[in-house]
Formats: structure tokens, sequence, C-alpha cells
């Protein structure tokens, strides 16, 4: 068999990595849904958690294992036994798993986040590489804080983690602090120096502090690197990590000069986009490449002219590249089934009997609300519809906005198959909503983020609210979309609640990246 010298392959940290953002937090069939769609994506690799991190991690790495059909499913671990032990039980299901491994190699950290001294380091390395090589087949190996790691113990790192059995060396920019010409030396010479290093392939995992996550990503391809860490969105700690759908369109813009394969399917790079942001509550900015909703807009005079005349003078991809396809179906409120059933395909949505009758219910409710359904619209309704049934839902609600009598909320609740009601005053009808739904819960969590945009144009556009909370440390965002923002928004909130209520309680191991 011919091996591409040229191939890369994607390794999607979404669900791991990009769930450590603030708030990001997903419910285990949000988990299932991203894995699966990950898959049609054409990711080759999905590492579905921190298996030792909690239950929850732990349940859906079993799950994700036992649904996906292609990918190979990765467990993260530190280098303990126990940790490798956990990781490998979650795997179990898995047809094709991977466990990965870690442990910090630069002088910083190993003096005061692990105090260690660089001969323990070694011997660990050794230990958990070897151990986890007795278990499973395929092993990644990380050197956390790898960019800033004195070379030649760099290389001796390296070195014993492939003699011990590591398939996969990632060499992690964890704190987003290398360049591009940085990282491209450093894996020609890693590469060069390390006598084995013709037995692994090598991996960059590249967070974005200075903004150079994609840039660095595509610079340690050039160096020799044959797998790239990524996330849909570069959701992630911090400032996140690089962004798949930039990587990916980069190498197939630009062949000219960066000649490298992925196994993606790029049609679907919209459709996961969007799914992402809707399940973790992060809204892309407008100005994203590739998936904002500005990338394929043109409003300069100058630039509209250019485009009517020859879309390639100022498009150096098509929209349809990615998914973005011009819609050939115009919805309203005399649109049938069939019709809805023919605008899911057109967006790419296979849903299931339940589902669509419900998505098409709520398809009407919208178009006797609005003279034009977009596709924005029906996008927004099955992403928010196909979530987990949560414990608590708004069954009716009354607002009540005067200059002359005290703002007021009043909602009936459907909370565990009882009707309940909460009322409350407030300064203003939104802030009387919140303070209502506050009484659900124990405690005063706190309203750390609350975001309002139009899903589509229009005085009749529905609402899209975000609403982050936090109470003792947990952070999680809540979402949701109507024509009515006022109901949005309590929605929104009733839905962080819900994950607030559920949010797993994480073990807080010393280490969560690498």
């Amino acid at each position: 068999m011919t091996i591409d010298k040229n191939r890369v392959i994607i390794f999607d940290t979404t669900l791991r990595d990009g769930e450590q953002s603030p708030g990001c937090s997903m419910t285990l069939n949000e988990k299932l849904r991203v894995a699966e769609a990950l898959e049609k994506l054409g990711v080759d690799v999905i590492e579905a958690g921190f298996a030792i991190a909690s239950n929850g991690d732990f349940n859906a790495i079993s799950q994700i294992s036992a649904l996906l059909k292609e990918t190979v499913v990765c467990s993260l671990a530190r280098a303990s036994i126990k940790d490798i032990d956990r990781a490998w039980e979650s795997l179990k299901a898995a047809k094709r798993p991977r466990i990965h491994t870690f442990i910090s190699t630069s002088a910083l950290h190993m003096e005061h986040k692990l105090q260690m001294s660089p001969e323990v380091v070694l011997g660990k390395i050794e230990e958990s590489v070897a151990y986890a090589r007795n278990l499973c087949d395929d092993v990644e190996w990380s050197c956390e804080d790898g960019t800033r790691t004195e070379e030649a113990y760099l290389y001796k790192t390296i070195e014993t983690a492939i003699k011990a059995g590591a398939t996969t060396i990632n060499v992690p920019d964890t704190v987003g602090y290398t360049t591009p010409q940085e990282y491209t030396r450093m894996m020609r010479k890693i590469i060069e120096n390390v006598p084995n290093s013709d037995k692994a392939i090598f991996s960059t995992h590249c967070h974005n502090d200075l903004g150079l996550a994609v840039a660095n990503s595509i610079a340690a391809v050039e160096g020799g690197a044959r797998q790239i860490e990524c996330t849909i969105n570069g959701i992630g700690e911090r400032a996140g990590n690089a962004a798949l759908e930039e990587i990916v369109m980069a190498f197939r813009t630009r062949q000219d000069v960066l000649p490298y394969k992925t196994g993606i399917v790029t049609e679907n790079i919209t459709k996961i986009s969007h799914l992402v942001s809707s399940v973790t509550g992060l809204n892309v900015q407008h100005n994203k490449a590739i998936v904002g909703a500005n990338a394929f807009a043109h409003e300069s005079g100058i630039h509209q002219d250019g485009m009517l005349k020859n879309a390639g003078t100022y498009e150096i991809m098509t929209p349809e590249s990615v998914g973005l396809g011009k819609s050939t179906l115009v919805m309203g409120k005399h649109s049938g089934r069939h019709a809805f059933g023919e605008k899911l395909k057109e967006l790419g949505y296979v849903l299931g009997n339940n589902e669509f009758l419900n998505a098409f219910e709520q398809f009407k409710d919208l178009a006797d609300a609005k003279k034009i359904v977009y596709d924005e619209d029906i996008i927004s309704i099955v992403d928010v519809g196909m979530r987990d049934a949560d414990g608590m839902r708004i069954t009716s609600w009354k607002f009540v906005c005067d200059k002359d009598v005290p703002n007021s909320a009043t909602f009936e609740l459907l909370i565990d198959g009882e009707i309940s009601n909460v009322h409350s005053e407030g300064n203003g009808p939104v802030d009387a909503a919140f303070l209502a739904l506050q009484t659900l819960v124990e405690g005063e969590p706190v309203l750390e983020l609350y975001q309002v945009h139009a899903v589509t144009k229009g005085t009749d556009a529905q609402a899209e609210v975000t609403v982050r909370l936090s109470d003792n440390g947990r952070t999680v965002n809540g979402h949701a979309a109507h024509t009515d923002t006022l109901v949005a928004s309590a929605k929104a909130y009733l839905s962080a609640l819900n994950k607030l209520l559920v949010k797993r309680e994480k073990n807080k191991p010393e280490e969560l990246t690498a």
C-alpha cells in the first residue's frame, strides 16, 4: 500500500479541550451528537474526554466509543497508572481506541508544577507509555509545554517515549507562545535529532494566546508533523485552540504552496460549526474566517461589482465548498411537510420521526409569526430542538412592562412532570424573569453574560439569547431562540439553570491540558 506523505491526520479535541472553555460543558446527548457529526465530517481522531476527570467524562467516552464506526476514539490520561487504567476502561467498546498520556517537560513546569527532577520525569514517561502500550496498540504521548522545553532534554524525552511504545508524539504549544518560524525549525530539528523519530507520527497542538494557533499548526506540518490537534470554531481554554475549519480550508485553497491533504468533508463544516455553537452557547463572531456570518458577505460597492462580474475577484473559495449553499426553497406558512423535509435535507439534517414532527411544529409556529422563514431560522429550530429534554421547562409566561406599574414576570413550568408557578418583580421584564426563575434553585447563581442577537434580518427575526451563569466555581452557558426576545431570554436562563443542576463535578486533577 502506498502511503501519502502529504496526508495530515486531523485530531479533533472539541469534546475535551474545547469543553474546557468557560461555560462550555455539554450534556451526554450533546456530546454524542457532536461526536457523530465529527465522524461524518471525516475527522480521523476524536479526543472524547479525560476519563478520570469525572464519571460524566468517563460515561461520555464509553458511549462515544460504542457509537462511532470508523473514527479513532481517544481518552486523555496523565502519566499515572490510575489515569491510564481509567482511560482504557472507558475505551473498551471502541473499534479503534487510543490512549493519550502526557507530562510536562519544560524546566518551569517541572520545577513549579510537578516538583520533579528531569530524571524523575524521564522515568515517569517510560513507565506510563510502556504501561499504556501494554493495554493499547495506539498510544500518543505529549510533552506539555513542549515549545518552552530545552532542546536536548526535549529530544531525550521524545526518544524515551517512542522507545517505550508511543506511536504518536505530540509537541504542544501549550501556552500559545511560539511563532511559525520557530515551530517549523523545532519540528525539523526533533525529527533530525531523535534517533528513533521514524517510528512515530509527530503532532501539533496549538493554543491561540497570540493569535497564531492556525499559522503555527501549518508551520509544524511544514516542519514534518503529520497530525494536527484542533477544535471546531477554535474553541478551547483561554484564547482557544487552532480552528479546524481554517486549517483544512487553507490546505484546500492553497494547494500550490500547501500540498497537504486531509479526510475532511469540507461541505459539512458550516453545519457542525452551527451545532457546536448551539450546544456550547458560544456564538461565532461575524468576521470569523470560514464560518462567520460575514465570511462570504460583500457590502462594498467595488467588491459587489467585481463579484457580479466574476466571483473569483473577491472570493478565494466558494460558499458551497464549506456547505453554505444557496437556498433553492423559500419557506413560509404555506410550506408543507414534504417541502420542510426537503429543506432539512438541503441543510444536511436527517431527523427521526419524533424529531421531525417536533421541528415541523415549531417551524409552523414560527411561520405564523414571520412572513419568510430563513435557513438560519430552521437551523436554529433544529439545533435547539435536538437538545436534551430539560428537567425544567417553561409551558406558559406573562410579562408586564409598564411605566405606571411594577415590571414583573410570571411563569408556569413543568418540573419532573409536575406543574409549578413562579413570579417576581424587577427592574424591567428581563430582570424580573431572571429573578423569578432563580427561585427554582438553591443559592444565587451569578449572571456572567447576557447576550442577544438576531438570527436573521428584519424586525420579526428570531432572537438568539446566550446566558452564562456561575456558581461555586462552576460555569455554564444556556442558549435559546424565539421571536419574542423576552421569551428567548427566559428560556436561555432556564437552560443555564438546568445545566447548572446537572453539571458534572470534576475531580479537578492538577493537570487538565497538554
